[in-house]
């Protein structure tokens, strides 16, 4: 069964992340440590369907990211708070609070951005990678094209100032416009069940979370402005395996054409027909098949 919001209740936790964050984290079970990482709009809800079954052979860490859930993002400029690098800052207190030394980073979404950037900037804390539908950096300019363009405008609406008051208005405003994404983004439609969804929205519609959650979106703004435009990376040496929703509609499987060129022992590419962006509740039996066998590796 998933997760509940009753469950995460009785077993979250607080710990420290970076410049004074308190992280939320839903921890359950014993063994190699895994980390699950989130997208937007999301929080650690994300992976509801797969924790269960996780916790039986290994040790789950499921946080909120700064900004999102129940993890709070410093007051300043997203730039200076809300990016990738700030993210992985809070990970690693966090598994230094906790005395994990390596972890499987799992994410999906914004979760497999910061996973990449834990893996490159602190390889020794990453034993391997499980990523869904993952940004990366061989996507680059494409995420310009028309077809594409079409998809991403909420990235550019997000970094107007007015969003959080226009979509803050009500319920029933952040319930519409949560819902296209919860509908537009999803193959598998009845992986969406509606006491799910409201549980979300009672999340979304906490005090100051909608707009926090958003200023990751600020933060990458910014810093492909400073950069020019796409954003390089480093070739990855972790061993990574990479699962790919077909029917994303924002991601889009045609740019998985160049994993290679960025993940130095990538396992080949595994696509899944009928799945869309949020494959941890989607197809959750695959996300859980392929993370045990990763434990199963160590």
């Amino acid at each position: 069964m998933p997760i509940t919001p009753e469950d995460a209740r009785r077993e979250h936790q607080t710990g420290p992340g970076a410049d004074g964050v308190a992280v939320h984290y839903v921890h359950r079970g014993a063994g190699a440590p895994v980390l699950l990482l989130h997208g937007w709009p999301g929080f650690w809800y994300d992976w509801r369907a797969v924790i269960p079954g996780l916790a039986e052979h290994a040790d789950v860490i499921v946080p909120d990211l700064r900004g999102f859930g129940r993890t709070p993002k410093p007051e300043g400029a997203p730039v200076d708070t809300a990016g990738p690098e700030h993210h992985v800052a809070d990970l690693i207190a966090l598994l230094d609070h906790l005395g994990v030394d390596k972890v499987i980073a799992c994410g999906h979404d914004i979760g497999a951005v910061v996973a990449q950037e834990l893996a490159q900037r602190h390889p020794e804390r990453v034993a391997r990678l499980v990523l869904f539908n993952p940004p990366y950096a061989g996507i680059g300019k494409r995420r310009y094209e028309p077809d594409a363009s079409a998809e991403f405008w909420y990235y550019n609406f997000h970094n107007l100032s007015l969003a959080p008051d226009l979509i803050g208005q009500s319920r029933d405003t952040m319930h519409l416009y949560l819902a296209h994404f919860y509908d537009h983004w999803v193959g598998r439609k009845a992986s969406v069940k509606p006491e799910e969804f409201e549980a979300i929205v009672d999340v979304y519609m906490r005090p100051g979370v909608f707009e926090s959650s958003i200023g990751y979106y600020r933060a990458r703004a910014a810093r492909r402005r400073a950069a020019g435009g796409a954003i390089g990376a480093e070739k990855i040496a972790a061993p990574a395996r990479i699962f790919w929703g077909a029917l994303d509609p924002v991601i889009k499987v045609r740019w998985a054409d160049l994993l290679s060129e960025y993940f130095a022992d990538m396992a080949p590419l595994e696509i899944l027909p009928d799945v869309g962006h949020f494959v941890p509740f989607e197809a959750p039996e695959i996300a859980l098949k392929a993370i045990l066998e990763e434990v199963g590796r160590l």
